[in-house]
């Protein structure tokens, strides 16, 4: 996330300002509050857009007035749920000013009928329909040709607009945390918490029937809930990808779900799979043990139906050539893309679902 500094025309406009970069830092520290606003002091200090009618002390106290930040037993500030909520809905936002001029629409299923979106194609109106699916410029055009306008409305006139029938969707979004998401000073796990964050907030304001777990994954996979996202961060581990399918695989066995997808958000080829009771690492290479099985659970992710979205924060020609052979296994998509385009990616593939499909 890039900001650009100056005068603010305002004091509203700068408190809404200092509010923006202040949840971005807190994503980037991982919900410490304490940390984000030294940074943010330094910011205000070093830019200078600090006012004579709006401090440093201001904020700390427009913070905690809010509701966004409350102190604890120690006196230190901390996050409170309606600060979580105020960074997940900052996350979404960012994400669909980005990509609002593309118009999107809802995810649906290719078969038209019941309750949804209307579609540009019509048909003949058939008993049971509801009234408000009537499309009225063809209606009125059926009858001016069939009587020039001589005769009374009849229901063989009458067109209705098909439907795009919502499907609820289980979505597993699983999180690499390994060492390299921070190596060589590239922050990748930044962008990747931003996604989880603004996905959680997509899923619990626009589709409510859909469920959204987060599982991540290093040396061994766990599920994390939605309300630690903005604290999660990566660890010197390897990278079990091989343990992340197979905890996603768990939980969206228990979904009830129309449709059920995996995304998996990487930056490193598979290093470590558990094996007789131990875990086995192999960091050099593509080790051919653990990359068989690996494979193995993309193959049970397509014999399950389940669709699986590989976003690579990478484009090592080696690691390509292992998503590619990855993605041809379980029949899924996979993208390469940079971390700063990363939350768009992700959203709005999610909202297309190009290849949304119903198992009947």
């Amino acid at each position: 996330m890039h900001w650009r500094y100056g005068k603010a025309s305002s004091r509203e406009q700068l408190m809404r300002d200092l509010l923006r970069i202040f949840r971005e830092l807190l994503i980037v520290l991982d919900g410490n509050v304490e940390q984000a606003l030294e940074q943010l002091e330094w910011i205000g200090d070093r830019y200078e857009l600090w006012r004579d009618d709006f401090t440093m002390e201001d904020f700390r106290r427009l913070l905690e007035k809010s509701g966004e930040v409350a102190r604890a037993q120690g006196g230190q500030l901390q996050l409170t749920r309606k600060g979580e909520r105020a960074i997940r809905r900052q996350a979404l936002q960012d994400v669909f000013n980005k990509v609002a001029a593309s118009g999107h629409g809802q995810h649906r299923t290719p078969t038209p009928g019941g309750a949804g979106d209307p579609t540009d194609e019509t048909r003949q109106w058939t008993f049971g329909d509801a009234p408000d699916s009537l499309d009225a410029s063809r209606t009125l055009g059926n009858w001016l040709r069939r009587t020039g306008g001589a005769s009374q409305l009849t229901e063989e006139d009458l067109e209705v607009r098909e439907r795009e029938q919502h499907t609820s969707c289980a979505t597993v979004l699983l999180i690499d945390v390994s060492h390299s998401m921070t190596l060589y000073g590239e922050d990748r796990i930044t962008p990747a918490k931003r996604v989880a964050l603004a996905l959680t907030e997509l899923i619990l304001t626009r589709y409510p029937k859909d469920t959204l777990d987060v599982v991540l994954f290093g040396d061994d996979a766990e599920t994390v809930p939605l309300e630690r996202l903005p604290y999660i961060s990566n660890g010197p581990y390897h990278t079990n990808t091989r343990a992340g399918l197979m905890r996603a695989q768990e939980i969206l066995r228990r979904r009830k779900a129309t449709n059920r997808q995996i995304v998996l958000i990487t930056d490193g080829k598979p290093s470590a799979i558990h094996e007789e009771g131990r875990i086995y690492k192999n960091p050099f290479g593509l080790d051919p043990r653990i990359v068989a099985k690996t494979l193995d659970e993309a193959m049970r992710c397509r014999r399950k139906d389940v669709q699986v979205t590989t976003f690579m924060l990478t484009d090592h020609p080696e690691l390509k050539r292992f998503v590619e052979r990855f993605t041809e296994v379980c029949r899924g998509r996979a993208y390469f893309a940079e971390g700063a385009r990363l939350d768009s990616f992700v959203l709005v593939d999610f909202i297309r679902n190009r290849r949304r499909r119903v198992r009947g």
